[in-house]
C-alpha cells in the first residue's frame, strides 16, 4: 500500500496532500514551523492580519485556479491591483510604462535614457548577467535607475554577480521598445491583450487557503504535523526508507513511506541524507545560497496614506526594499478602517546585523525610515510586530547552475523521492507554480510513474502577468494534459 511522506507544509506540500488524500494515498506532512503556509501564510497580531510579502492569486494553469476554488470556494475576493515604484520622491508605474516613467525623470533624463537604449540595441551585451540582460532591453541609464538599485537590496550582491536567469524568469517579455509599441500601436490582432490588472485574494489572506487546505487533508484521513523538523533522511540503493523527526521536546521519532516529497531547503535536505552522499555533492550544495527576509509589520493612526497595494522602494538612501498596504489587498486584514496596516520588507542574510538587530531596534530604524521618504510620520505608528522569514529566496549567483546540476543529478538517483517549490528545488517560483509541482508530484505517485518533471515548471518563455488573446487557429498539443495554461489546455485540436 502506497504511503506518502511529505516535507514541508507551505503551497507545494500542503497541494500534494491534499491531491494524494483526495485519491486514497495516506500522506503524512511534516512541518517546521508552528503553522503551515510556507512563506505564504499569514501572521495574526491583535487581529490585523499580515501577510509575508503579498500573495496575489493570479495563474494561467486551470488545474491550480480549480484547487483554489475547490479549496476556499466563496472566500476570494476580486482586488484591482496597483503597484509602483518610489523614487527621488516620486512615483513611477510598475511595471515601466514609457510615457510615466519618461515624463518623471525630467527631459534630461529622458533624453539620456533614449540615447543609452538606442547604444544597447546597436551594441547589445552577452547576456550572462542580470545586469546585461535588462541593459540590453531598456538601456544602461533605465536600467540604473528602476533596476539596479532595488534588485541589489533583494539580493545583496552586485546584478553582475547575478545570473540573467532570474531576469529572464521574473520579467519575460517586457522591454522599452514592446512597452512602447504596446502603449502606442496596439491593435485588435495584438497577442498581448493587458497585464494583469485585478487578481483574487482570500478576504484574511493567503493564510486562509492554506490552513484550510490543512483541514481538508485531516478530515480524509492525513496528518500535518507541526513544529517536527526532519533530521535524518535513511536511503538504500536507490530508494529512501524512512526519515527520523524530532518535536520542540527533542524527542525523536522515525516514519517510514513507500513515497517521499521534499519541499525543504535542497542545501539542508542534502545533509540530512544517511549514508551521506560524496564529497563533492555536499560541497555543491554548500555554494548554493538563499537570502531573507525580515518583515516589520506596523499599525498607522492613519486612515489613508497611498491607494497602492504595493510599492517598490528605489531609492538608495534607504535599506527598505518594498512596502505593502494590508487594507489594499483586503479591508478584511484589518479590524479598525480608520487605520493603516502596513509591512515593511528588508532583505538580508540569516545572522547578519539586520537579522540580529533586537525587534525594538529594528522597529525603530523602520519608523525612521518611512518617515525619511515621507510614507508617514513616526509619531503615527502605534504598533508593531516584527516577523523573521529565513532561506525565503533563491539566489541565482553566477555559477549557481553548476553546483545545483551536481546536487540535482545525485539527487534524480532516488526513485521514490520528489522534490517541490521554491525551497526544495532552487528555483524562484512564483505561488501558483509551486502548488504545480505539488501536483506534479502527486500525479506521478498516482500513476506510478515519473512522468512529470517537477524541475520543468516555470521555464517556459511566457510572462507570467501577461494576459493574452486566444489566436483562432488549429493547433496539437502534447501530452501529458496536467500543467497546461488556460491558454492551452485541449489535447488534439481546437478552433
Amino acid at each position: 500500500m502506497k504511503k506518502a511522506i511529505i516535507m514541508g507544509a507551505g503551497p507545494a506540500g500542503l497541494s500534494a496532500g491534499y491531491e494524494l488524500q483526495k485519491k486514497g494515498v495516506d500522506s503524512v506532512l511534516l512541518e517546521a514551523e508552528k503553522e503551515v503556509g510556507g512563506i505564504s501564510k499569514t501572521v495574526k497580531y491583535k487581529d490585523y492580519h499580515f501577510d509575508l510579502g503579498g500573495h496575489r492569486f493570479f495563474t494561467k494553469f486551470d488545474e491550480v485556479n480549480q484547487l483554489w476554488k475547490e479549496v476556499l470556494g466563496d472566500h476570494f475576493k476580486k482586488t484591482p491591483r496597483l503597484s509602483r515604484i518610489y523614487y527621488k520622491n516620486k512615483f513611477f508605474n510598475y511595471p515601466l510604462t514609457p510615457v510615466n516613467a519618461l515624463s518623471g525623470v525630467g527631459i534630461f533624463e529622458t533624453a539620456s535614457i533614449l540615447l543609452s537604449y538606442f547604444n544597447a540595441k546597436i551594441k547589445p551585451d552577452k547576456e550572462e548577467t542580470f545586469e546585461q540582460w535588462v541593459s540590453n532591453r531598456f538601456g544602461k541609464k533605465l536600467y540604473s535607475i528602476f533596476f539596479k538599485t532595488y534588485t541589489e537590496k533583494v539580493w545583496g550582491i552586485p546584478c553582475s554577480s547575478i545570473q540573467a536567469e532570474w531576469a529572464a524568469q521574473r520579467i519575460k517579455g517586457l522591454s522599452l521598445s514592446s512597452a512602447i509599441k504596446n502603449a502606442l500601436f496596439k491593435t485588435k490582432n495584438s497577442s498581448i491583450k493587458t497585464l494583469i490588472d485585478q487578481f483574487d485574494y482570500p478576504t484574511h489572506g493567503p493564510g486562509m487557503m492554506y490552513n484550510e487546505m490543512k483541514n481538508k487533508i485531516e478530515k480524509m484521513g492525513g496528518n500535518v504535523l507541526l513544529d517536527r523538523k526532519v533530521s535524518r533522511i535513511y536511503h538504500q540503493e536507490g530508494r529512501i526508507q524512512s526519515i527520523e523527526y524530532q518535536d520542540t521536546s527533542g524527542n525523536r521519532y522515525t516514519q517510514e513511506g513507500t513515497h517521499f516529497i521534499s519541499s525543504v531547503p535542497i542545501t539542508e535536505l542534502v545533509k540530512m541524507l544517511y549514508p551521506v552522499p560524496p564529497e563533492e555533492v555536499i560541497q555543491a550544495a554548500n555554494h548554493l545560497s538563499y537570502r531573507s527576509i525580515i518583515t516589520v509589520d506596523i499599525i498607522v493612526n492613519r486612515k489613508n496614506l497611498f491607494p497602492d497595494n504595493w510599492i517598490y522602494i528605489h531609492s538608495p538612501e534607504v535599506k527598505l526594499g518594498r512596502i505593502q498596504n494590508f487594507k489594499n489587498w483586503s479591508k478584511d486584514m484589518l479590524p479598525d478602517t480608520n487605520k493603516t496596516s502596513l509591512g515593511l520588507e528588508y532583505f538580508c542574510n540569516e545572522n547578519d546585523d539586520l537579522w540580529n538587530k533586537p525587534d525594538e531596534d529594528l522597529f525603530r530604524f523602520a519608523a525612521s525610515e518611512v518617515e525619511k521618504i515621507n510614507i508617514c510620520e513616526a509619531s503615527d505608528i502605534e504598533d508593531y510586530t516584527v516577523v523573521r522569514v529565513p532561506k525565503a529566496y533563491p539566489v541565482y549567483m553566477m555559477g549557481y547552475k553548476e553546483y545545483l546540476g551536481t546536487v540535482q543529478e545525485y539527487l534524480k538517483k532516488f526513485d521514490n523521492l520528489q522534490l517541490i517549490g521554491r525551497y526544495g528545488l532552487f528555483k524562484y517560483n512564483n505561488m501558483d507554480h509551486s502548488i504545480m509541482t505539488g501536483l506534479y508530484a502527486a500525479k506521478n505517485i498516482l500513476m506510478d510513474c515519473l512522468a512529470f518533471d517537477t524541475w520543468e515548471v516555470n521555464t517556459d518563455e511566457e510572462y507570467h502577468e501577461e494576459q493574452k488573446e486566444r489566436p483562432q487557429r488549429f493547433r496539437r498539443r502534447k501530452v501529458p494534459v496536467l500543467g497546461t495554461s488556460s491558454t492551452q489546455q485541449e489535447v488534439g485540436y481546437e478552433k
